[in-house]
């Protein structure tokens, strides 16, 4: 099983650089995409409703900002549109997905903003989807969380870290929160099973970074360390272009998932999680 996550800054535009036709070459089990920029009525029935894959979309109130969105060959058995709390979900920041042997979180951490001005935002959004998954994993299933995290957890995530010590995203607080969040008992599978320097997800555009590869290391797959020993890979897919962050994925063992997860057979609307 191929999971992929995707900051696409823009699903429309992603689509007019070929996404589609890049999903079906990929032909991931399961795609998170965050800031699509778009509510649902904007898009073409190609993007909002794939042959290929079940589309699951949850849009920002204000048009051309933030929003995720899902495409999953399996269906899942239940699924829920953000965290429950109207200051996050206005923003389209949160997909919970139910697939039976696990939940899958995908997430678009707030940006702190140049100011800082969000990051006490964003560290209350961070609590919050904290306290929903472990909600989650109190109900007996492991937690799968992919997104763009909007922060470089060490270092070695970033290519000038003393440059950036005071700038959001590399925030001792926002970084703090990633420790915390490790402590609960989640894995950042990337670095668990890679501890090379130099693999970014993210590159100003302004700059051209990504040609000089001066980025940061933003989107991250963790997952709570009862799925660990089923992680067979987790990458960085920097050859894939279209937008200033590339895909990251992971593969499970076919072994994380139970038979009614992968099913092909088409199941009722899938009921609303917890």
């Amino acid at each position: 099983m191929r999971l992929l996550s995707w900051n696409v800054n823009g699903i429309r535009a992603v689509e007019r650089k070929g996404f589609l036709q890049w999903l079906d070459d990929d032909a991931p089990d399961i795609l998170c995409v965050q800031e699509t920029k778009a509510q649902p009525d904007q898009l073409s029935s190609a993007v909002r409703m794939p042959e290929s894959h079940q589309a699951i979309w949850a849009s920002a109130e204000r048009k051309g900002y933030s929003g995720v969105a899902a495409f999953a060959r399996p269906q899942p058995i239940a699924e829920e549109v953000g965290l429950g709390i109207e200051q996050f979900d206005a923003e389209g920041r949160t997909l919970i997905l139910d697939f039976g042997s696990f939940v899958l979180f995908n997430l678009y951490v707030p940006n702190g903003q140049r100011d800082k001005r969000r990051v006490p935002f964003k560290l209350e959004f961070c609590e919050a989807f904290l306290l929903k998954a472990e909600e989650i994993r109190r109900s007996g299933k492991g937690v799968v969380a992919c997104g763009d995290f909007n922060t470089a957890h060490k270092e070695v995530d970033l290519a000038r870290p003393a440059e950036n010590v005071d700038n959001t995203g590399f925030l001792p607080e926002e970084r703090a929160w990633i420790d915390r969040f490790i402590t609960r008992g989640y894995v950042d599978t990337f670095r668990h099973l890679n501890q090379e320097p130099n693999h970014y997800t993210w590159w100003d555009y302004k700059t051209f970074a990504r040609r000089r590869n001066i980025g940061w290391r933003l989107d991250y797959f963790f997952v709570s360390e009862d799925l660990l020993p089923f992680v067979t890979n987790a990458f960085i897919m920097p050859e894939v272009m279209g937008s200033d962050h590339c895909p990251v994925g992971i593969e499970f063992s076919d072994e994380a998932f139970s038979e009614s997860s992968t099913s092909d057979e088409r199941r009722p609307p899938p009921a609303r999680l917890l």
